[in-house]
């Protein structure tokens, strides 16, 4: 196999888990592992960290409705200039325009939606696929 190349899909690895809290937080040792070895820096790295977790508890908590029968696959390459990490859940998907502002005042109280947001302000690039079934984040080497 081609060496991971974060402009070609093609060539990423995958690491596919159950869909609970315990088993999404695997891939991420292997991933940062991934990035420090690209000589990514510590804040980068943990912007990296911050927005994966997010990504892997809304797939268990949101797109697979926590349920445990169903997977998330993350696909990823990292380079020394950039990572890409997709990740996709079994769920019916949703539209992302749909979740309200969680920095709305009457929102402030509220727990949902900040991960969204929070993915937006860490990483360089999210995108969210086939129908927000799948989100696509890219993080460029800035340390």
């Amino acid at each position: 196999m081609a060496k991971p190349d974060p402009h070609n899909e093609d060539t990423f690895r995958e690491i596919q888990v159950k869909s609970t809290l315990h088993a999404a937080k695997l891939p991420e040792k292997t991933i940062l592992k991934d990035v420090e070895n690209h000589g990514f820096g510590p804040e980068t790295t943990f912007a990296i960290k911050l927005a994966l977790e997010e990504a892997m508890t809304n797939a268990v908590r949101h797109g697979n409705a926590n349920d445990p029968d169903k997977s998330i696959r993350v696909r990823f390459a990292v380079s020394n200039e950039c990572a890409v990490i997709i990740v996709r859940d079994d769920g019916p998907g949703f539209d992302p325009d749909t979740v309200p502002d969680p920095t709305a005042p009457d929102r402030l109280s509220q727990p949902s939606g900040r991960g969204i947001m929070l993915m937006g302000a860490y990483m360089d690039e999210v995108k969210y696929r086939d129908n927000g079934r799948e989100v696509y984040m890219l993080k460029k080497n800035g340390d």
